[in-house]
């Protein structure tokens, strides 16, 4: 299995079969069983809880769910980050492209916030959707109208808000695209 590594003082996607000793590597792939005690362990506020899924949610949904992949975030071998893609095979609520992938549960453990973790992972969504998704050619995703930081984020990372919504279980969802194809 690849997995996606970005060295953080030169900022490059390269690809590492596995974390090389004594680096300084954000690590990006798809989850482990032996990465459940780390998720155990993962920690997020209840204020921010409240829109995302708990890292140990993805995690069990995933395994009645094989259209639903989760994904971990590691930096110098400590889980700081987790999300799911998903590509649904009965079709996509949020878009009628087919072809997109649904961007689901982020989060970025609350120890390690506040460190440009996130908008690291954002920005490497495109190379890990064309490397285990190549058919693929958009990511989208929804997030909660009053979740002002996420959106801000979303938007500098690259996503686009094209004014379409969602009536999500806890109110207005904003849907935000991010279209695969712009930078091959």
């Amino acid at each position: 299995m690849a997995v996606w590594c970005l060295q953080i003082h030169t900022g490059l996607p390269q690809h590492f079969p596995k974390e090389e000793k004594g680096s300084i590597m954000f690590i990006i792939r798809p989850y482990e069983k032996s990465d459940y005690p780390s998720i155990m362990a993962y920690d997020l506020p209840l204020e921010q809880a409240i829109y995302t899924s708990m890292p140990v949610d993805i995690i069990e949904v995933s395994q009645n769910n094989s259209d639903q992949q989760p994904y971990v975030i590691f930096d110098q071998g400590h889980l700081i980050g987790c999300f799911a893609l998903f590509t649904p095979q009965t079709g996509n609520p949020y878009t009628p492209n087919e072809q997109a992938i649904i961007f689901k549960s982020f989060s970025i453990d609350s120890r390690h916030q506040k460190k440009g973790y996130a908008l690291k992972a954002l920005q490497s969504l495109p190379d890990i959707a064309r490397e285990y998704y190549p058919m693929r050619d958009e990511i989208v995703l929804t997030v909660h109208h009053t979740n002002t930081p996420a959106i801000q984020l979303y938007k500098k990372a690259g996503f686009v808000d094209q004014g379409l919504r969602f009536a999500g279980e806890y109110g207005e969802e904003l849907i935000f695209h991010l279209d695969l194809t712009v930078s091959k």
